[in-house]
């Protein structure tokens, strides 16, 4: 199997108000960049963005390592979603899971690969981190900018 590092970030200008995401796909030495914007969202729908973007890029089932710095995203894959599908996509107190169109999406595109989740301090200088959080910017830019 190959194996594919993606790196991930979303950001948002108000939450919710204009948004963007970015994944870098390293995958055998081959580095892409991948963005996107929305002109109204927030900021974890960006984070999951992001990670779908980056997963439906690849075209064969591998091991994948996303790196993140969205708990939100991390905690979500990691443990949260099962109990979410047990309880027909409820929250522990009962309430629908916000997101829960990414949230489906992100599970169906992750499940032909061998997924490990890792969390990463966020701007705390970790080079594809930042460079992924530069891209998220720029796209919200492009958006407020109309290009």
């Amino acid at each position: 199997m190959n194996e594919v590092v993606i790196y991930t970030d979303g950001s948002c200008e108000g939450n919710p108000g204009p948004g963007g995401y970015a994944a870098i796909v390293d995958e055998g030495g081959s580095r892409r960049e991948l963005t996107g914007a929305e002109p109204q969202t927030t900021n974890n729908r960006m984070e999951l963005m992001a990670v779908i973007k980056g997963l439906a890029s690849l075209e064969a089932p591998s091991i994948v390592r996303v790196v993140t710095d969205s708990q939100y995203v991390a905690k979500g894959m990691k443990s949260w979603i099962h109990g979410w599908r047990r309880k027909g996509w409820k929250t522990a107190s009962g309430a629908p899971v916000k997101n829960r169109d990414l949230w489906e999406e992100l599970d169906r595109l992750a499940s032909p690969h061998r997924m490990t989740w890792e969390w990463v301090r966020g701007h705390d200088g970790h080079p594809e981190n930042e460079r992924a959080d530069t891209l998220a910017r720029e796209a919200i830019r492009d958006v407020l900018d109309g290009s």
